[in-house]
């Protein structure tokens, strides 16, 4: 679509131009896991003058039988043609929907509220938007539920390979530009470090937007690869000698029309706001870790030799640290961003998001003082040097994350009351249920000698 529509009145043109009889209204559970029902197109006018009840009982996250009425209301700027339904006849769109209650007031447990609530902070504190440019990172396998419970990979490809290894790059460019027609810019895509691992770009755009995209690209993802009847994955680790699967969001406020994190005074180009940013996120680190890494999987990719972050800390070239701030060409004057690396491209983005942000904010609220960055090597140093640099680490298990969460006030604050209990109760059946299990690699490793 060349232009995205701004109002009801543009959804309706395109319904009419592109001949629309379904939209598919789309959200997500607290999970982050999409969600959709299907209206006709004579049903727009309703469902963007009073939004579409449903009942929010049987959905992850969402009230309870006794108060489970809820209602979709459309967001027009999310209209998008689906281009993998016919098109010309009876054609199919969808639009992002925000959740309320009964009355019109917001509901407390939509995912994209409480984002919506971390950016009203943010413009409360003089900022235009927060901006961000995720880089998503997943695998194609042959099968979703392989033989054996190896996934099985379609080439031994490695980083940037253009090779006959690389079997996905064709499925690559159809899904780029499925997204493109969809109003989702990609910047640029290539073949990841590990077997069958690929990664897409988005361009910059303000949280809430990206969020939207983040969602329509993993679906966008799964529905062209299983037109090969290949599975695409977005989970943390599934190959246990292979790299996991990163969100690396290169992030920066908005003030003034100007890049918030940029001086070109200071070392870095980094100015004080970008730098209390930055203190922010590291010291709440690891209590929002369940926001960034959500699953007991998400933990088995937080481990060092693999390319992802374990220490709380910042460097400017260092990609072992949690935070990389990257080292501008001369063309890209007034530009600074800060790379969070430790998401995963599992998480709820938009829960995610918000804790990245509210967290930034504090730091600027607060006025926390960045430490010295660590441009060497930390999966190098020894236990006691880290220590004595006063290095932290980031939670290892689930179980962990989930019970620095639950004392924290400021997840506390960036969920809401009624999120923040669902959230971690879910967590704590999640990692309940995780370390019961008896794994073949304790029967192979413990059964006969013990």
């Amino acid at each position: 679509m060349a232009d995205k529509p701004k109002t009801p009145a543009d959804v309706y043109e395109l319904v009419s131009q592109h001949d629309v009889r379904f939209i598919r209204l789309w959200f997500t559970d607290v999970l982050g896991h999409l969600k959709s029902f299907s209206i006709n197109s004579s049903e727009l006018e309703r469902a963007f003058e009073r939004g579409i009840g449903f009942d929010g009982a049987s959905l992850t996250g969402f009230n309870s039988v006794e108060e489970s009425d809820m209602v979709a209301r459309p967001d027009a700027t999310t209209f998008s043609l689906l281009p993998w339904r016919p098109e010309g006849v009876d054609a199919v769109a969808r639009m992002f929907c925000d959740i309320e209650v009964p009355g019109g007031l917001p509901y407390e447990g939509d995912p994209r509220w409480v984002l919506k609530r971390a950016l009203k902070r943010a413009e409360e504190m003089g900022f235009d938007d927060f901006v961000v440019a995720p880089e998503v990172e997943f695998y194609y396998f042959r099968s979703a539920k392989p033989a054996d419970g190896i996934p099985e990979v379609l080439d031994e490809g490695g980083y940037f390979d253009l090779t006959t290894l690389d079997a996905g790059s064709d499925v690559r460019r159809e899904t780029v530009l499925a997204l493109e027609r969809m109003g989702v810019p990609v910047s640029s895509t290539h073949h990841e470090a590990g077997p069958s691992q690929h990664e897409l770009d988005l361009m910059a755009s303000g949280a809430l937007g990206a969020a939207d995209d983040l969602m329509t690209s993993r679906i966008v993802v799964k529905e062209y690869a299983l037109q090969q009847d290949w599975h695409a994955s977005f989970m943390p680790k599934p190959l246990g000698g292979a790299n996991g699967s990163g969100l690396h969001i290169h992030q920066s406020l908005v003030k003034g029309g100007v890049n918030a994190f940029h001086d070109p005074e200071r070392p870095a180009l980094l100015s004080s706001t970008g730098k209390s940013f930055i203190a922010g996120q590291l010291r709440h680190g690891r209590e929002i870790a369940p926001l960034y890494a959500q699953w007991v999987n998400s933990y088995k990719r937080l481990v060092p030799g693999f390319e992802a972050p374990v220490y709380l800390s910042w460097s400017r070239r260092n990609r072992s640290s949690m935070i990389r701030v990257p080292q501008r060409q001369v063309s890209e004057e007034g530009d600074s961003w800060a790379e969070l690396r430790c998401p995963d491209a599992a998480c709820n983005p938009y829960l995610c998001l918000a804790g990245m942000l509210q967290a930034g904010l504090e730091g600027i609220e607060k006025g926390y003082e960045l430490p010295e960055p660590m441009e060497e090597n930390l999966y190098h140093l020894g236990p006691d040097e880290m220590a004595a640099r006063g290095i932290e680490q980031l939670p290892s298990t689930l179980g962990e994350a989930v019970e620095l969460a639950a004392d924290s006030e400021l997840f506390l604050r960036t969920l809401g009351e009624h999120t923040f209990r669902r959230f971690i109760e879910l967590k704590r059946q999640e990692w309940d249920k995780y370390r019961v299990q008896v794994t073949p690699y304790e029967i192979d490793t413990f059964l006969p000698v013990l």
